[in-house]
This record gives C-alpha cells, structure tokens and sequence, in this order.
C-alpha cells in the first residue's frame, strides 16, 4: 500500500477522486480511499477540504456507474450477485431495512460489504436520486471524519491512524449503526408511504 500512496498522492485531490470513483464502482479497494485521504492531507493540509470533496464526489460517481450496470443487468445480474448464502442474507437484509443497508457501509470506517446492497437498491426499483442522497450523507460524513482526524491530530502516517482505527474498531462500529438507526428513522420520517400519511390526516 506504501508504495501505491506514494506514486498516487502526487496526484492530490484528483487521484482521490479517481480511486474513489473505482472504488465505488465495484473494483475491491478496501480502506485505500480513506488510506489517500489521510496522504493528501497529512502531505497539503491546505488541500483538506479540496480532498473531502474528491472524495465524495468520486465516490457518487462510481455509484453511478454500479447502479446504472445493476439496473440494466436486471434481475439476471442481483439473482448472480447474491446467489451465495451471504448475498441471500444481504438481500433479505435490504427487503427488511432498505436503505439503511446501504447507509451503514457506506459511512462506516471498517470495511463492510456494499455492492450487493446497491444492487439490490438499483434492481429492486430505489430511484437513483434518493440512492445518492444516502450515499452523499453516508460519504459526507465517513470521509468528513478521516479528513478531520489528519488534520486534527499528530499522525505521522496512514499507519499510525489505521493502528488507531483498529484500537477503537468496536466504537466505530456501534457508530456507524447508530448512524444508521438514526438515517432509518428520519428516512421514515421523510419518506412515508403515502398510505400512512392519509391515514394520518383527519376526515380520512
């Protein structure tokens, strides 16, 4: 990983977003974006929040990319995606809880598994714009995180705030759930079927 960091950092900005955008795509790059977050920022802090929003960006526009190839693959494409025993419970998963399958990996600092959640939300029939507002928030604040913790405290590398991750993998766990709790009920909140809310209005 040192050696890719140091021939992609150069890049600033711009290569976080590429490496983001492959990422979200589909293309398996555990922790790297996050890993060339903290590069960038530790090597131009003045380059923090140009980074953050690289980051994000690339990362809405690889979901792009993933939803738009789950949509046109169809049910032939989420049926192969989740034919193995943990892609059927990811699917039941997402039947359950919605988009806060979605969420809750996309926020959260650990690696945790996304592509078949996003399928499901492109196949299933989620439109795209309410599939990018949960990743926008979800990155917003993952990243907006890692950006904070370079620029905030004494870390000498990615080592050291990987090292710091790992200590406190737990905490960021729970946090990551608890955000999503908290999506799931203001999601519910804003986003009712139509049939709760007349039965909620009087004379009805």
């Amino acid at each position: 990983m040192k050696e890719f960091l140091k021939e992609v950092i150069e890049w600033g900005p711009l290569g976080v977003f590429l490496l983001s955008a492959l990422d979200s795509a589909g293309i398996p790059l555990p922790s790297m974006v996050d890993a060339l977050i903290v590069a960038v920022v530790l090597h131009s802090p003045g380059l923090g929040m140009l980074t953050l929003a690289g980051a994000i960006v690339g990362s809405l526009a690889g979901n792009v990319v993933l939803y738009t190839i789950a949509r046109k693959g169809g049910q032939a494409y989420l049926d192969r995606l989740t034919s193995g025993r943990r892609g059927q419970r990811f699917r039941r998963w997402f039947d359950e809880y919605g988009l806060i399958t979605v969420f809750v990996p996309a926020v959260s600092v650990i690696p945790m598994p996304l592509k078949a959640f996003v399928a499901c939300a492109a196949v299933l029939g989620v439109p795209m714009l309410r599939f990018l507002r949960v990743i926008a928030v979800a990155r917003m604040v993952r990243y907006g995180f890692v950006t904070w913790l370079a620029l905030s405290f004494d870390f000498q590398d990615f080592e050291e705030i990987k090292g710091f991750a790992t200590q406190n993998a737990l905490w960021f766990i729970l946090g990551a759930v608890a955000l999503g709790v908290g999506f799931y009920f203001v999601s519910r909140a804003i986003f009712r079927p139509k049939s709760e809310v007349s039965a909620q209005q009087p004379g009805r």
